[in-house]
Parts: C-alpha cells; structure tokens; sequence
C-alpha cells in the first residue's frame, strides 16, 4: 500500500520541498492532504498537480477563493481552525508532515500523535510548547516523531549510532546567521532588509529572523531536549558558517557522529518520509573536496541573549516554554512592523519570561493561554526610542 501523507503548511518553504521528494520517489508515496492559511494561488496549483483527497484552508474568507479555483476537482475542501486536526486525523493519512509556522501547528501535531500517526516534525513549536504533552501522547499511542529540522534529523541519524543513556553531549550546528562575529553595539541599528538577508538558507521571514537573532538555535535546545529525552545541559550549540555538518553526537566512549550534507532541506525531509529505509532522491550531492575547509566556533551568549536563555527555560520547565516562544513570536511581528528595534526582541521576551508566572502543566488549554497571555504583553509592552 502506498503511504499516504499529509503536509500541513504545503504552501511554504518545507512543504514545496516536501512535494518535490514525493513526487521524486513515486507512487509508493501519496499526497492524501494539502493545507494553507491564505495563499490560495499556489494551493489550487499544487491541488490539480498532485490531486489530494482533502485539503485543508484554516482562513473561511480564503476558502470561498479555494472553491472557486478547484470546484470543478473532487477534493474535499475542510476549513476553520479545527481543519488541520481533522485532515491530520484522517484515516487514510498514514504520515504527517508538520510545516506550519508558528503556535497554530500545536493542537494538530497533538492531534495526529493521538491518532497514532508518523509525525514528521518541520516546525518547533510543537515541541517547544508542549513536549512533554506531545512526547507523552506519541508514547501512549504508537504515534512515532519524526525530525525534519536539519539539525534534529543529523541528531536523529547520528543517534543510531548509539543508545540515550550513552550519549556524553549533542552539539547542535548553526550557520551564525547575518551578524556572526557581531557585538551588541553593532546590533544597535540594524534594519528588517539586514536581518532578513541569510548567508545561506533561504527561508520564511519569522525563521530567518529567529536565525538572525539565534533564537532558532535556543528553540532547537528546547526541541532537542524532548525528541532525544536528554537533559539541556547535554545540549550545545556551535557555529559552523558552512552548513555542511547539520550536527553531531559525542558518546561516552569519546566517538564523535555527525551527519553531513549540503544545505537542502530536501534530505531530512526524504528522510523522515521514508524512515528507516533510505533510497536515491533529488537532494544535492555532497563533495567535501569541492568545499576543502570547515569551520566551527562558539557563539557569544553576551550578543545572542536567546541562547542563555534557552537553558533557564529548558531547566525550569512548565509553560516557560511556550511564554519563550511566543513572545518571540510576537516581538518578531513588531520588529518586521518598525515598531521595535532588533535588538528589543530579545528584551521583549526576557521582559515576558521575567513577568510570567510558570506553571507545570501538561493540559492543552493552559499551554494556549500562557501562550495569548504572553504574546498580549509583548505586544503591549511600550519602549521609550
């Protein structure tokens, strides 16, 4: 039977990549559901290419487009917030791939590991927010996670290498973003042109800004800390401006694994497709000799402040998690808007995570309102220029 897969969020970066390898590796693999907030062009192309059964539009004014672009298809069209979790819980979806940006992924990635489903995992909010609830569901209902975000399928690959219990440290890789080697004084002025301009990935505007900040690098401490079921303390983040090591795993015996490759996001998301078994796909082909030089470097905490903060909040736990990200989240919407300065996001966040008070919880509904509670006070919080 061919796997049947679901891509929530088909419409951007991940999820075109994502439909490319499908339909490289043929008709063992089949588009059963598409989804996208509002961009409705680009959906009712992909929806006459690849002719899911279901597609999914969470934005009602967008939907009414959707129909009339596509009436003439038989795909049933689901729509509203709950859409994703009704097309992630569909029988005849076998795999979930995971890509939409932002806190709204959450209750559908719950809701395909609660249906046992393959979960591939291309965003980190899920795990971030609610980790031990989504690891905890996958547990009890044989729903398996897996890693799309580059460095967490490097970690995932590396870790068959070895068992939980004998890994020493996992060293999570980072290209530095546009201000690698900058100061905090150099931050001062930097313009959303600046920030939005990454040496090497080309992503949606809300991740190449967490790249430009390394709040992408904090939020994957958090993620790695639940998919891999290691203390953050085990967790370290080096800079690799060349992108080539994705990540590694040192073991206590001394060896070190990384896996390797070149910056296309095609491999981890084959990958997670078609876990455990690899075969040939249409990602670039890595030659080392072609590339001669590899560096690495520490980041500097003092001009990265997301960084440090990652650990507090991995070591506090509760819903410090998810008030982390969301108020990023937030801060990220008035920076892109000019309302504040770069280097005020991560003042935004730390002003959240200070004003919040934690609570450990694994209920759904306290997560969500830790979460609109702090994307309310980062949005309101004032700032003298």
């Amino acid at each position: 039977m061919p796997r049947g897969i679901a891509i929530l969020g088909s419409t951007g970066s991940i999820g075109r990549n994502a439909l490319r390898v499908i339909e490289a590796l043929g008709p063992d693999y089949q588009v059963i559901g598409l989804s996208a907030h509002r961009n409705v062009e680009l959906l009712a192309k992909q929806v006459r290419q690849y002719k899911p059964r279901f597609v999914a539009l969470t934005n009602l004014e967008a939907a009414s487009k959707l129909r009339a672009l596509i009436g003439d298809l038989n795909v049933e069209i689901l729509t509203g917030g709950g859409s994703l979790s009704d097309l992630a819980q569909s029988d005849e979806v076998d795999t979930v791939l995971t890509a939409v940006v932002g806190a709204a992924g959450l209750p559908s990635a719950l809701a395909a590991a609660q249906a046992g489903k393959r979960l591939a995992i291309a965003n980190k909010e899920p795990l971030v927010m609610a980790g031990e609830l989504l690891t905890q569901a996958a547990s009890e209902h044989g729903s398996t996670l897996l890693p799309v975000d580059s460095e967490h399928s490097a970690v995932f690959q590396a870790m068959r290498s070895g068992s939980t219990r004998e890994v020493q440290r996992i060293l999570l890789t980072g290209s530095g973003g546009p201000f690698r080697g900058a100061t905090p004084a150099e931050l001062e002025e930097v313009t959303l042109e600046q920030a939005m301009d990454h040496p090497v990935w080309n992503m949606g505007p809300k991740i190449t800004i967490d790249s430009a900040t390394m709040m992408n690098k904090a939020l994957e401490v958090i993620e790695a800390r639940w998919l891999f079921d290691v203390p953050v303390d085990k967790i370290e983040v080096l800079i690799h401006p060349e992108s080539i090591v994705h990540s590694l795993v040192e073991f206590v015996d001394g060896s070190v694994v990384a896996q390797l490759g070149e910056p296309d996001m095609c491999l981890p998301i084959q990958y997670a497709l078609t876990y455990p078994n690899r075969v040939s796909g249409v990602a670039k082909r890595l030659r080392l000799e072609e590339i001669g030089e590899l560096h690495f470097e520490r980041p500097d905490p003092g001009t990265f402040r997301a960084l440090p903060l990652a650990y507090e909040v991995g070591r506090t736990g509760g819903t410090a998690a998810v008030v982390f990200n969301a108020a990023n989240e937030a801060a990220v919407e008035r920076f892109r808007a000019g309302e504040i300065r770069f280097l005020q996001i991560m003042e935004l966040v730390e002003h959240c995570l200070n004003k919040h008070q934690v609570k450990h919880t694994t209920c759904l509904e306290e997560l969500l309102e830790a979460d609109a509670w702090a994307r309310r006070e980062a949005r309101d919080k004032l700032f003298v220029h």
